[in-house]
């Protein structure tokens, strides 16, 4: 077989390939993540959190609003040294991240099971 008709069939059989992942993975939500700061993250962001008074007066203090929250439980960095994720009833984790105006906030919160309850943002010190 010549090496243009051996490149055909590849391609014809790579793009029918291509064509049967986008059908089935169109419209499914899915993603993957790898590193254990990845899936943090990622279990965090997909339960609803409250935030005690201290928080939402902090907010207020450092004029800050929830997208920054939003966005700490997107990009942060997790700091496993200071949390304790086997804690019981629920983990304690440490979250770092930046605030447009570009100081470093450390937010903690605690990881339930139906819930995160995020109990303190200010900026690191």
């Amino acid at each position: 077989m010549h090496l243009l008709k051996r490149i055909a069939f590849y391609l014809g059989g790579f793009s029918i390939g291509l064509i049967l992942l986008a059908f089935f993975f169109s419209g499914k939500k899915t993603s993957c993540a790898y590193f254990p700061e990845a899936r943090v993250l990622k279990q965090l962001r997909a339960k609803p959190y409250t935030m005690t008074q201290d928080v939402t007066s902090s907010l207020t203090t450092l004029q800050l609003d929830t997208v920054t929250i939003n966005r700490m439980l997107k990009v942060g960095d997790v700091d496993f040294g200071e949390s304790e994720t086997r804690r019981e009833p629920c983990g304690h984790y440490v979250i770092y991240g930046d605030s447009p105006e570009g100081t470093t906030l450390k937010m903690e919160l605690e990881n339930c099971l139906e819930e995160v309850q995020i109990i303190s943002l200010n900026t690191a010190d």
